[in-house]
């Protein structure tokens, strides 16, 4: 067996997700059922046998890389200020799911909706994901309930807040697909903000789907302000 340094992960696949940048996408798998994506291989993994039974899993695992969140000195930090304490506590990277990690990798647990073949090889279509477009994807395993699922498990993040509610006046809802409105509800909901900026008059905005959205919060309400071409 050589040397573990030098192993050396190529993609199989790569995501095609409505979010040309990371800010917007959602904190964790599944805080979005209605937010879509697909998983397209690549060339040498485009074999159909290879998905050989994957319809009878309802849920799979993506094993993928944080190409957003590499340091360019390459170094890492043992510590990191986790969003969902505020982002002012530090824990230990390895206590964390931050994507700033020694060996950036991600797990995400989606719905699989289908599987369709195209131009591009049998293509899956994944529902929940929480991954930028153009996100590596290393493996994919079936979720598997009766090992995978552990009611009694817990950990040192508090359940994600009640949803915002969110207001899109209807002339810019007029311009939102009605295919990705749900989508976009959801994810709004989610408070893509980071958790320590709370300024009612600040504008924020990320890219959906060809989209800029841009919106503000109050308290508990977002209201969406503006639609615009993705720059």
């Amino acid at each position: 067996m050589g040397d573990p340094g030098d192993l050396v992960l190529r993609p199989i696949a790569r995501v095609r997700s409505p979010f040309s940048t990371k800010f917007g996408v959602p904190r964790q798998s599944g805080l979005v059922p209605s937010l879509e994506a697909d998983v397209v291989f690549e060339p040498p993994y485009r074999d159909r046998n290879a998905l050989r039974g994957l319809e009878d899993s309802s849920h799979l695992w993506l094993i993928w890389v944080f190409d957003r969140a590499l340091r360019q000195d390459g170094g890492w930090s043992p510590t990191v200020r986790p969003p969902r304490l505020g982002g002012e506590a530090r824990l230990g990277v390895f206590a964390t799911r931050s994507p700033f990690r020694p060996v950036p990798i991600g797990l995400s647990c989606v719905e699989l909706a289908g599987i369709a073949d195209g131009p591009d090889g049998p293509v899956l279509r994944i529902r929940g994901a929480d991954m930028a477009d153009g996100s590596p994807v290393l493996d994919i395993k079936p979720y598997v309930p009766y090992t995978d699922c552990r009611p009694e498990a817990h950990g040192p993040f508090p359940r994600p807040e009640d949803a915002l509610d969110v207001e899109i006046p209807p002339e810019l809802l007029s311009r939102i697909p009605e295919a990705l409105r749900e989508a976009v509800y959801g994810v709004l909901s989610q408070d893509p903000r980071p958790r320590y900026q709370h300024d009612p008059d600040r504008i924020y905005g990320f890219a959906f789907a060809g989209m800029e959205i841009r919106f503000s919060v109050d308290g508990r309400r977002l209201t969406v302000r503006d639609l615009r071409p993705a720059p």
